[in-house]
Formats: C-alpha cells, structure tokens, sequence
C-alpha cells in the first residue's frame, strides 16, 4: 500500500523533531520533508515534481518571514491538490478566518494526541472529513453566527462577511463543537455520514474567499524565490 506522502513546516526544532518521530511509527504515513519556514517549504516546492509533492502538509500558523497562513494561500493557488493542516496553539477567530479563507483544509490544536493528528491525515487524505478540534470549532461556531447578525455592517478586509448558512449547518457544527465525529452526528441527527460531510464543506465554502491579493502574493513570493 502505497504511503500517504507528509510534509511538515514549524520554525520549532524541538515541534518538527517530536511530531516527525511520532508520525514515524505510522504505517501509513511518510514525511518527505521537513521545513522550518513557509519560504523554504515554497522553494521545494518549487524543485519538486508532481510524483514527489506531499500529499497532506501539516502547517504551523506563526512562522517569521512568511507565516503559515500566507504559505498555504500561495501553495493552494499553484498547487490545489495538496491537502494543508493546520497545526497551532491558538484557536483565535481571526487566525481562524484567515487560514480558511487561505484555503487550509482543517485546524487542530498541536496539543492534540498523536493518533489524533494521525486519523484525521488519513481522513483528510480519504476526503471524509474536515479535521477541527474541538476548541477551534467553537471559534467557527461564534464566527458564523456572528457574520450572520452583522449582515447590515460595512466590512472591512479580513472581517467576517455575511453568511447564509442554514441551521442544520449551525445545529452539525455545534455538535462538532461538543466533541462528535462525523458518524455520530449522522446517528444522532437521523442523516447519512456523507449528508454531515457536505454540510460541513458546506460551512467551509461559505467561509473561503478568494481574491486578486492571493493572486498578487503567489506572483511576489515567487518571484523572490527565483
């Protein structure tokens, strides 16, 4: 079988060695590469081939130079298939905003198990799920429905924006709030596995945006890099 290919990026020495280790003893899981900067992950990158890309890069969000947001907003516009996890020790709402806006895949605590962090790889790998511990899904529950009492508010770049977000959507992100898989919510709310699945793509569609400025930092980042 083949392996799922993992890629990890944190400027902490002691944070990539730990989890690089841990992940080691995964049979399912390889780390092709290890980097301490969005910079350098962004050049390699850039040497790779399509054969050798990582599957799945687990991101650290604060990183000098080039942070793990911005990394992932340049790398998913040139590189869409790659899966980006973020790995952090903050579940603040703005950070939040950004990382999904930028196009990461799931947020989870570093703080979490490593057979955590290990079944939500191979779930994200699989596309069943959107990997978000339990604290950070808290965090988007208060960013939805705030965006959706602040539909008359002028906005401003990088603010919440106003969502039409249904309340079965609200009522499954509570429930991951609380600690619930994705089967569990499906038992529990009387819906198939893949129904809780779309309604939480669902969220995080309603939660991207894209615009020119992704475009205008994919072509200066590389352009450095040259």
């Amino acid at each position: 079988m083949e392996k799922i290919k993992i890629a990890l990026v944190d400027d902490n020495f002691h944070t990539r060695q730990s989890i690089n280790e841990l992940l080691s003893y995964s049979k399912g899981l390889e780390v092709c590469y290890l980097g301490e900067s969005g910079k350098s992950f962004l050049a390699h990158l850039k040497e790779s081939n399509e054969g050798t890309l990582p599957d799945v890069v687990l991101m650290d969000i604060d990183m000098p130079e080039l942070d793990g947001i911005d990394t992932v907003a340049i790398a998913k516009t040139v590189y869409p298939s790659i899966r980006f996890l973020m790995l952090t020790v903050y579940d603040d709402e703005d950070l939040l905003f950004r990382a999904i806006k930028a196009g990461a895949s799931g947020f989870l605590l570093k703080d979490e198990k490593i057979n955590v962090i290990e079944q939500h790889i191979l779930n994200l790998y699989k596309g069943l799920d959107a990997p978000m511990s339990p604290s950070i899904a808290q965090k988007a529950l208060s960013l939805i429905l705030r965006s959706t009492s602040d539909v008359g508010q002028k906005e401003d770049i990088g603010a919440p924006v106003p969502l039409e977000v249904s309340s079965r959507e609200i009522e499954v992100l509570q429930l991951l709030v609380d600690g619930y898989n994705y089967k569990d919510i499906g038992d529990k709310l009387f819906i198939s596995y893949n129904t809780v699945k779309k309604h939480v793509a669902n969220i995080y569609e309603k939660l991207h945006v894209t615009s020119k400025a992704q475009a205008i930092k994919v072509s200066h980042y590389f352009n450095l890099l040259k």
